[in-house]
């Protein structure tokens, strides 16, 4: 395998990668990751941040798009829904009082009326000091706008493992072998108890700038961490998974896209998935305060 992304020009904010041959997934950590099994990749090109809120500002502008959180369900479409809840929203994460079984999401999330990509934690919030923080409250089908109109696409579940790794062959984490090399964290994800305890070791209680960070070895930024991030991918594997920070159920019907890297409410008490080989799904329909997305090109 190459061992570094390669430096051309063309592609402002974007690493090329080499592709090749990995081994992609873990046997070591959640069931949904297994087999770890080598998988070949052709060369690709991926932006080296999360599209941020000022890019994604810069779209809406240019194009007047509306993100599905801005659009309030159909009862059409969710005829079993109370009709008091079809309104404009997305799922916003909260710290509970204390301790609670981490059995059921719904303790720490919950649909907020009026949240979205402008108003991230809810309807009296607002962008201020966010515009280099990842965009989140952002559907597959925003994602998706988004992408065609800067001539781009998601990328592969593959695609993003490989570039995650950045070079490092069956290295836990993308930056190693080692979780705190030195006891630093080295990405944006949650420290002490979840979900009521965020000691904030790593200096964030929520999102962060997308270059707070060390670069990994092909030179991207928070392939780990801070927020999720949708691929191409559907998501087929049965549900296995262990309990996950998002808002999402393996087991629950619908569509679904795989999403990597984990976030800033990945926990090493609850879910350790801030490793290049986790994955989890998310629905199609879905938005929360912790997903968002980069794009990639084919080389």
């Amino acid at each position: 395998m190459s061992t570094g992304a390669i430096a051309v020009r063309g592609r402002p904010g974007m690493q090329r990668m080499p592709g090749g041959v990995f081994l992609m997934g873990s046997d070591d950590h959640y069931p949904e990751e297994k087999p770890a099994r080598p998988v070949s990749v052709d060369p690709f090109w991926i932006d080296e941040i999360p599209v941020t809120n000022a890019a994604f500002a810069a779209f809406v502008e240019a194009t007047g798009y509306v993100t599905q959180a801005e659009i309030a369900p159909s009862a059409a479409d969710y005829p079993d829904a109370d009709r008091a809840m079809l309104k404009a929203g997305s799922a916003v994460f909260t710290k509970t009082a204390g301790p609670i079984p981490l059995t059921d999401p719904a303790h720490w999330w919950a649909f907020t009326f009026g949240a979205d990509w402008r108003h991230p934690w809810g309807p009296l919030s607002d962008l201020r000091g966010l515009a280099d923080h990842p965009v989140v409250h952002v559907t597959c089908a925003d994602a998706e706008a988004y992408a065609a109109w800067a001539g781009k696409r998601l990328p592969t579940e593959a695609e993003w493992e490989f570039a995650a790794r950045g070079g490092l062959e069956g290295a836990a984490f993308a930056w190693g072998s080692d979780f705190e090399p030195g006891g630093r964290p080295q990405a944006n994800y949650w420290q002490g108890r979840f979900p009521f305890e965020n000691l904030r070791l790593d200096g964030y209680e929520r999102t962060s700038p997308v270059r707070a960070f060390a670069p990994n070895g092909y030179g991207l930024f928070d392939m780990i961490g801070n927020a999720w991030e949708l691929t191409a991918d559907p998501y087929d594997q049965p549900p296995a998974a262990k309990a996950c920070c998002t808002t999402s159920k393996l087991g629950a019907p619908g569509p679904r896209r795989v999403m990597k890297g984990g976030s800033h409410l990945c926990a090493e008490t609850y879910c350790r998935r801030y490793r290049p080989a986790a994955r989890y799904a998310q629905a199609l329909d879905t938005s929360t305060s912790h997903v968002g997305f980069r794009c990639a090109t084919n080389a």
